[in-house]
């Protein structure tokens, strides 16, 4: 298969042909974390709070399996636009992998870490177990979750994103069809409550990857997975690992903060922790639309930096910013008109929903700036410059919004913590701009 397209094509059609199989699958991805959600908050608002204590682990999870995946997906690119398959063949399967090590790794420790872990939260035991009982079940799909996602971005290095949003649509879909069957016990399912849940969780997961495997054997990509290139090499490993251990931690940053706001907002009311888990379950559905736009770009640029095109690599960057910030136009729209239809997905309790329009409408005010840093954290990546993108997450997720979350609760009470969301993305805006300026348009 020829990848020339990836330097040869107009680059917006270019951009919006590679984003917009991603674009939709992210979305449907995001429908099935609200649906998810919504399940649960019918078991009770505890199950609700339980699945926002346990969101931090699992993202930690996903962040190690994503961001190596990240890694394995940008040295690929490169090698194929500096023309050098071979190589790009072993990134592919010792990426593979260890990946799946990675998987194996962190299933033994969060199951055996999630019940001090939530207690850490909240004293209430009936949180506790529910939390405890959804993470032993939904860790143990850590292994062949790790492989798909390692596929799915194999699939989309050489450019072969319908392939990768439909086996993304196949586990997203099945997870939501299984969900209301497994958790409230319809036809001849069992009621499991939450526990069902996570099954459907690692079923959805099982599936994608079938679907993975069978397009990869039926309908060969140009990039082969071989035993025989699983054996380690030092450079290869450590070009993987520079991209994919900055990407991990980016992803991983979002776990840290939620845990730290939490602790927050705990002070106040358990209601503010619910408000802040229905926010984040929301924002995916914001952020990893954007994060489809990403995925489409990502490849482009690993490829045409690795091909000499620089001049190419700025008109994509400029191309998915364009998009970024139509999506967050968007969100930004529907935060503002409906906060409470929003948080009502959650929760049926007055003062949580009230609690909760206040939130994202504050929240809201940022969410254009983010797109600045989102789209310069992603573009880094796909030049391989992995220590610049963690720069910026850093200050996004942590070194600005914690401080300033601390500070203005003590000042505005819980809504202080709102404020310290936009104000955050406004200053990292422009911090990404002046890396931007150095490291994409020098």
């Amino acid at each position: 298969m020829n990848q020339n397209f990836m330097k040869e094509k107009p680059v917006m059609p270019l951009v919006i042909s590679m984003a917009l199989p991603m674009t939709f699958s992210m979305l449907v991805n995001a429908l099935y974390n609200i649906i998810d959600s919504y399940f649960v908050a019918r078991i009770s608002e505890d199950a609700m709070t339980a699945l926002s204590l346990v969101f931090p682990l699992q993202n930690l999870v996903n962040a190690v399996v994503i961001g190596f995946a990240i890694g394995i997906n940008a040295t690929i690119a490169y090698f194929l636009g500096a023309q050098k398959q071979n190589t790009a063949d072993k990134a592919a399967s010792l990426g593979t992998l260890f990946n799946m090590i990675h998987g194996l790794i962190l299933a033994v420790v969060c199951i055996a870490a999630t019940a001090p872990f939530l207690a850490m939260f909240t004293d209430k035991r009936s949180i506790i177990d529910m939390g405890a009982a959804y993470a032993q079940i939904v860790f143990l799909f850590a292994v062949p979750n790790a492989a798909g996602l390692c596929f799915e971005k194999i699939f989309q290095s050489v450019g072969r994103m319908k392939t990768s949003m439909l086996c993304m649509l196949i586990g997203c879909v099945t997870n939501i069809i299984l969900d209301p069957f497994m958790i409230f016990g319809i036809g001849f399912f069992p009621e499991m409550g939450i526990r069902g849940a996570s099954i459907a969780t690692g079923i959805g997961q099982m599936a994608s990857l079938i679907s993975y495997l069978l397009f990869y054997f039926f309908k060969p990509i140009p990039v082969k997975i071989r035993w025989k290139d699983m054996k380690p090499e030092a450079e290869l490993s450590r070009k993987m690992y520079s991209i994919g251990v900055p990407a991990t931690l980016s992803i991983a940053l979002p776990s840290v903060q939620v845990s730290a706001l939490n602790a927050i907002l705990a002070v106040y009311s358990a209601s503010y922790v619910l408000v802040l888990g229905a926010y984040f379950k929301l924002q995916t559905f914001l952020y990893l639309t954007g994060n489809g736009v990403v995925q489409g770009m990502r490849p482009l640029i690993g490829y045409n930096y690795g091909a000499g095109e620089s001049k190419r690599v700025r008109e994509i960057f400029r191309s998915a910013l364009v998009l970024i910030a139509g999506v967050m136009v968007i969100g930004t729209i529907l935060c503002m008109a409906v906060p409470q239809t929003l948080i009502g997905l959650f929760t049926s309790n007055p003062e949580t929903i009230q609690f909760g329009k206040e939130a994202l409408r504050l929240i809201s005010i940022g969410f254009i700036a983010s797109s600045v840093s989102v789209t310069v954290s992603g573009a880094l990546e796909g030049l391989g410059k992995g220590k610049e993108s963690l720069v910026i997450s850093v200050l996004r997720y942590i070194a600005v919004i914690l401080p300033l979350a601390f500070i203005l609760s003590k000042i505005l009470g819980a809504a202080g913590v709102w404020h310290a969301f936009w104000i955050t993305e406004v200053v990292v805006a422009g911090i990404s701009y002046v890396i931007c300026k150095k490291e994409i348009f020098q």
